[in-house]
């Protein structure tokens, strides 16, 4: 049966804010009461499961075998072997990322900045990827992207980059709505210049961004809105904008109201969502394995009322990519709408087929043999945002807005004189960036300092950990290095073979295809059942409040 509905996150989530019991709530270490301004004004915020951000849907998390459902290995490539890992549960996107998504997307690069021609330009997608010597395709690329008839369709010709600056983008969007939406922001309406709608300078604002914003770095007269939370600090301004003139401060992370960062999901999260056997599972036991992301070992439905219906969008057979006129398959000659066919168990849509998908990590021949068995990943690169004033704690930022990021220079907390001494060397411009790892090709090369605790070299980039890369040998036998991203699902013009998750193929991050595009993924935080309801549980006491006497 179908799974995983989104009721129970909303009824969780329903309360995110300070906790108003007629009882006040007491620290369970010094019996101080929580939430009362004349104590100091300790915080407690009510604990709650997040709801998922808008276009996304809950995946329960647990133990699967990445690679388990290949049954045959046509390549020989020999890069997916089986492994037992779990996989903590997230969010992910209903559906492929969809031109029309893609074009709010441009549009707001457009009426931000719209003087910055090459922002703009860096964002379109290449539709040239329709191009072929031999195929009259060029009505794609004229069309594909903008006209309204392809609006619904996956956008494509996008690379691994921009879709990770999609991601961020969107995560801004997202937080920046809500809080406008609640009054924590200047409202929507008040920001464009009211009822009369005056807009004029309003491009030449800063626009939001979610480091900023919860580092104090966005706000202000023109930001901050009529509704935003009543600030308990003592040492809080003692007028603000709140009523009775009581100070006000914007929405911190502890508050529970933002919403994580959009990313793309890693490998395994892919994998793991597209079989989705949590439907053919319990009492966890698997009663079925699958091949695809639906039951059986056939691509057609056995349904009595869809019987023999084609299950995704992919190509049958050499030279058919539709089926014959008055019976199509698959009911597409290219792309399909992002919302054709049947969701899987998890209510994902085109899990296979339609268009090969990003995913997040780097591509390595051996990473199932390598990868950590809990939330396996490999694409690490670690960095930190650089501080202006280390003293005050404020970033810096690019002329966009956000902030700036450099290699970590330490795989530890450092001391606050060492980190100080560190940021202001760097702005100063006095930072060395140690050796290079001459083991890696002059394009990816990782910074390699030392280690001001450890007394170590160490390396901000963990993408080819446990791994050597011959720079002689790139580009002769090999094509893997750190610019490789694993792309997976099979798409429009791929065979069978290819809709099974656990393929995996790889190409240049910086590369596109007419057959590539990508779905955005979030991380849950907090406990990973989605569905605690009618199981059952443990009991657990509630801390009794302490009495001073």
């Amino acid at each position: 049966m179908k799974v995983l509905t989104n009721t129970a996150l909303a009824l969780l989530g329903l309360g995110v804010m300070l906790s108003s019991c007629s009882k006040k709530q007491q620290s369970q270490k010094t019996g101080l009461a929580y939430n009362d301004r004349t104590n100091g004004g300790y915080l407690r915020f009510k604990q709650s499961h997040p709801t998922p951000g808008p276009g996304l849907v809950p995946i329960e998390g647990g133990t699967f075998v990445l690679g388990g459902s290949a049954d045959q290995d046509v390549t020989y490539e020999y890069n997916n072997l089986r492994r037992r890992v779990t996989v903590p549960s997230f969010y992910m996107d209903e559906t492929e990322v969809s031109n029309q998504d893609w074009l709010d997307y441009l549009h707001w690069i457009n009426i931000t900045f719209p003087t910055d021609n090459e922002l703009y330009y860096n964002a379109l997608p290449d539709t040239l990827v329709w191009r072929k010597p031999l195929s009259y395709n060029e009505p794609y690329v004229d069309n594909y992207l903008r006209h309204p008839a392809f609006q619904d369709y996956p956008v494509v010709g996008v690379t691994w980059e921009q879709a990770q600056e999609y991601c961020s983008w969107r995560t801004d969007r997202t937080n920046e709505n809500i809080l406008r939406e609640r009054g924590s922001l200047v409202s929507w309406k008040d920001q464009a210049g009211g009822k009369k709608g005056a807009v004029a300078n309003n491009a030449q604002k800063e626009p939001y961004n979610n480091d900023m914003y919860l580092n104090g770095q966005y706000k202000g007269a023109g930001i901050d809105g009529k509704k935003m939370i009543t600030d308990l600090n003592p040492n809080a301004p003692t007028t603000g904008t709140g009523k009775n003139g009581r100070a006000v401060r914007p929405v911190r992370l502890e508050d529970g109201i933002l919403k994580q960062g959009y990313r793309l999901p890693s490998e395994a999260e892919w994998e793991y969502a597209a079989l989705a056997l949590a439907g053919n599972t319990q009492f966890e036991n698997i009663n079925d394995g699958r091949v695809y992301p639906w039951d059986g070992l056939g691509v057609r439905s056995p349904s009595k009322k869809t019987r023999g219906l084609i299950l995704a969008n992919f190509k049958r057979g050499a030279g058919d990519n539709a089926g014959v006129a008055g019976g199509l398959n698959d009911k597409a000659i290219i792309t399909a709408p992002v919302r054709s066919y049947q969701p899987n168990d998890f209510g994902l849509y085109n899990m296979a087929g339609n268009v090969n998908e990003w995913v997040a990590d780097t591509y390595r021949q051996t990473s199932f043999e390598e990868v950590d068995d809990l939330n396996p990943f490999r694409g690490n690169e670690f960095t930190n945002k650089r501080l202006a004033d280390p003293i005050k704690g404020l970033y810096a930022k690019d002329k966009y807005g956000r902030p700036i990021k450099d290699p970590a220079r330490s795989n530890k907390k450092l001391k606050y004189s060492e980190m100080i001494a560190q940021q202001q060397a760097q702005a100063a411009g006095n930072t060395q960036p140690g050796a290079v790892n001459s083991a890696q090709p002059a394009a990816t090369t990782a910074s390699v300092v030392k280690d001001p605790l450890a007394g170590k070299a160490y390396t901000n980039d963990y993408r080819d950990y446990g791994d050597s890369v011959n720079t002689s040998l790139y580009g002769t036998t090999t094509l893997v290095n750190n610019h490789s991203k694993v792309y997976k699902g099979g798409s429009w013009n791929d065979m069978s073979y290819w809709l099974n998750p656990a393929t995996r193929r790889f190409m240049d991050q910086e590369a596109t295809s007419a057959e590539v595009g990508f779905r955005c993924a979030m991380t849950m935080v907090g406990a990973p059942e989605i569905h605690p309801e009618g199981k059952p549980h443990l009991p657990i006491k509630k801390a009794k409040n302490y009495k001073a006497r």
